[in-house]
């Protein structure tokens, strides 16, 4: 289910975060075609991020990934919509979790996201805290400590 990231995948992901509903659900606001490019390739340019697209049926699903930032291991997924409701975030990030070793790791996910909380928590992760952004989006923050 999980693979290395090619060139070849990223159209795919580009228009999964392009669907309104997927980023009004993230909260996550799509990104122009520069941005994304330049996004993606500086991701596949660091070698301590983990990068790894997620496959269904022979299709790209979406993309899941593991980086550090403010002294926080993060990860965090992209399931296209139309991959929805077939378990493939929860199965995604099982199995990223048996390539990262780093631990804890951590999650912001928006509160009203109530299938990414889910998700996180069939892996293991577990609430911690919380915030409101500048913006007035409230995010959850999960942590997995095993």
């Amino acid at each position: 289910m999980l693979r290395e990231v090619v060139e070849a995948d990223l159209p795919a992901f580009y228009e999964h975060q392009r669907d309104p509903e997927a980023a009004a659900m993230a909260a996550f606001p799509p990104r122009d075609r520069d941005a994304f490019t330049a996004h993606w390739a500086k991701l596949l340019a660091n070698d301590s991020v983990v990068t790894r697209t997620v496959v269904s049926d022979g299709e790209v699903a979406g993309n899941i990934g593991c980086w550090e930032a403010d002294g926080h291991t993060l990860v965090g997924y992209w399931i296209g919509r139309e991959f929805w409701g077939r378990g493939l975030a929860t199965q995604a990030l099982s199995e990223l979790l048996d390539v990262v070793d780093a631990r804890p790791l951590h999650a912001h996910v928006v509160k009203s996201n109530v299938a990414s909380v889910r998700v996180l928590e069939k892996c293991g992760f577990v609430e911690v805290g919380g915030h409101t952004g500048d913006d007035g989006v409230e995010e959850l923050v999960f942590e997995l400590r095993e």
